[in-house]
């Protein structure tokens, strides 16, 4: 028996490759299939099944292309509602690859269809289970991304009734493999580890200890963050289905020379610089919005850029196809082409460029004495905010940001200082807000690692915090 998890950084996402006697199953597959199509084959194996834990919110599975490429089936657990070829499966149902099977437990609660699957061994030992949004290292898939009509807390107690009946009864040896580690915006607070056991989860998962069902609906429900705007999209596309990411690399691996570029921003598109972040405030094409691909790059596009626009790309030389793929993994299909030569063609042609200033944190302690139109714009979010901000700082989250009528608040005569955490997050609110017609802005090096080092800075916390 062979178990590979395949993790992917950006998005917190883990799909899983099992495989036994030259026989494997894929586990919620990302859209670019190759890795696990190039494992089948390096180890002299067939992919006989995929097997789906539920739809998918935060990324775009690659269930219909693995199926294509393989003809192996893709399979969904109990009440799962779709027109796509897959095959429903019932609770309790067994699949066998080699010497070993999968068997199906339906656990709804984070999506009415959500399933688990349970790995029993060579000698019929339960091994391992995936368990997809279902249990997570630390906590359990929130209760609000349904897309059917019932209330997180109807589903909430739903998931209470599945950590009873299905997860908490077994052996405390059986390996527990989620679907996405921390920074997912899948769950509330997700552990640092990618897998775990049943035991652990026992003793240290708060949604697994001893409780009634209404404190346990009352924890899973409080202090939800707004889910990312992209997730009711990704969830669609998984249920309905797509183009195939060989159609959309070929659309958006046009290559276009500065003229052709030039002529297509007067149409109705959305350029999309994924320099780093350094690079991009010293010069960049008017207009063009700043999402690094060093940073949460398939999160943040997902949650700052239209769907229904076509996208033209500014990137480092080689980085064209990398740049498609992970935005076609969060549901982004419309491609323009790209700049060809990148930003350097585009300077070299004399064509016009902005830049963003740069300022340290000990430049803005000399300023804010000084200034009375100073404002410093922190856009953390909500909880980093509370913990610690500087005193009269405007907390505007980045992901608020595509609010026309949020930015339009500034007055004209504000100088804006923009910080986030460490830098990634501001320049992006940068691009955003010089897009807008916005430039008397600064971008503060650093964020607020390096402000709160500086001494002069006034700082406070929310009362919240403080108590």
């Amino acid at each position: 028996m062979y178990i590979k998890q395949i993790y992917t950084d950006c998005i917190s996402e883990a799909a899983y490759y099992i495989e036994s006697k030259g026989e494997a199953i894929v586990i919620d597959p990302l859209r670019d299939i190759d890795e696990y199509i190039q494992l089948a084959k390096e180890r002299n194996s067939i992919i006989k099944y995929i097997f789906e834990t539920h739809f998918h919110a935060d990324f775009v599975s690659g269930h219909l292309d693995l199926s294509n490429k393989t003809g192996a089936p893709i399979i969904f657990g109990p009440q799962t509602i779709t027109n796509l070829p897959v095959h429903i499966a019932t609770d309790g149902e067994i699949f066998i690859i080699g010497d070993i099977s999968f068997k199906v437990i339906h656990t709804p609660g984070h999506t009415i269809e959500s399933t688990c699957y349970l790995l029993r061994d060579e000698n019929g030992k339960d091994n391992a289970i995936f368990t997809g949004d279902t249990l997570f290292v630390g906590d359990v898939g929130r209760p609000d991304l349904s897309s059917g009509d019932m209330t997180k807390e109807q589903l909430a107690g739903i998931m209470y009734d599945t950590i009873q009946q299905k997860i908490l009864p077994l052996a405390d040896d059986v390996l527990v493999y989620p679907a996405h580690g921390a920074g997912s915006s899948c769950g509330k607070n997700l552990g640092p580890e990618s897998f775990s056991n049943i035991g652990e989860e026992k003793q240290n998962n708060y949604a697994l200890q001893p409780q009634t069902k209404d404190a346990f609906i009352a924890a899973l429900t409080e202090g939800l963050a707004d889910a990312p705007r992209y997730f009711s999209v990704n969830a669609q596309i998984n249920k309905e289905g797509y183009d195939s990411l060989e159609e959309i690399k070929n659309k958006g691996l046009t290559p276009l020379n500065v003229a052709d570029f030039k002529n297509k921003l007067l149409e109705d598109v959305i350029a999309v610089d994924t320099r780093h972040a350094a690079i991009f405030t010293e010069g960049f094409i008017p207009g063009s919005i700043f999402i690094g691909l060093e940073g949460r790059f398939a999160e943040w596009a997902g949650s700052l850029l239209p769907f229904t626009k076509p996208l033209l790309l500014i990137t480092e030389t080689g980085q064209e196809e990398e740049t498609i793929i992970r935005l076609a993994r969060v549901g982004f299909s419309k491609f323009e082409g790209y700049l060809n030569g990148g930003f350097e063609a585009w300077k070299n042609a004399g064509e016009k460029v902005d830049l963003i200033i740069n300022v340290e944190a000990d430049e803005l302690a000399m300023d804010i004495p000084f200034d009375e139109n100073l404002q410093v714009v922190d856009v953390r979010k909500e909880i980093e905010f509370a913990d610690g901000h500087v005193k009269a700082a405007i907390n505007m989250p980045l992901a608020d940001m595509t609010d026309v009528a949020l930015i339009a608040s500034f007055e004209e005569n504000q100088n804006l200082y923009l910080h986030c955490g460490g830098g990634y997050r501001s320049v992006i609110a940068c691009s955003l807000l010089k897009k807008q017609g916005l430039h008397n802005i600064r971008n503060i090096a650093g964020g607020w690692a390096k402000i709160k080092e500086e001494k002069t800075i006034k700082v406070e916390k929310d009362a919240s915090v403080l108590n």
